[in-house]
């Protein structure tokens, strides 16, 4: 390698429309190879998936605008002594202080895979003690019935976003 070659490290981000066109033309210009493509995102089978129906009742939407959903940022996980079910998280919300939740998602979960991922809460739901400890919130997770055995998904989202963004 010689100490005057250039490399450079290229970061996804938004472009306009035709913007990867121009930029493979550029590149073919200055002799480099265009990027690669994406790999192809794995096929998912969802014939046997079951959700639940959608509420037929309508929510205005000064209702709705009364829930604070933020980003939170996993930054300590456990499993709470003498439950089968529940997770004890402590989250940063973009506050400054530290927020505990509980969530009954330990049949899904190991709490050491949950550390440092950025997940979505309800924030402003009155605090609720369970087994002796205050959870202040709700984490957010996608359920449904796969061949009669309930599925979840705790909802995590990309970890550039920054703990305490709103989500509208």
């Amino acid at each position: 390698m010689k100490s005057d070659e250039i490399y450079s490290v290229c970061f996804p981000t938004m472009k306009s429309q035709g913007a990867a066109k121009n930029e493979a033309n550029n590149a073919a210009q200055a002799g480099l190879s265009a990027p690669a493509a994406a790999p192809e995102a794995e096929k998912i089978d969802f014939s046997r998936v079951e959700i639940e129906p959608l509420f037929q009742d309508f929510v205005d939407f000064e209702t709705f605008s009364k829930s604070d959903f933020r980003a939170v940022k996993v930054l300590a996980c456990e499993a709470v002594e003498k439950s089968k079910k529940l997770l004890q998280f402590t989250l940063d919300d973009g506050t400054g202080v530290n927020r505990t939740i509980l969530s009954g998602i330990h049949a899904y979960y190991e709490p050491e895979e949950l550390v440092g991922k950025t997940c979505i809460a309800i924030t402003n739901l009155p605090p609720r003690a369970m087994m002796g400890i205050e959870s202040n919130g709700m984490l957010i997770s996608a359920v449904h019935q796969e061949e009669g055995e309930e599925k979840l998904h705790l909802l995590m989202v990309d970890d550039h976003i920054p703990a305490g963004a709103k989500l509208y």
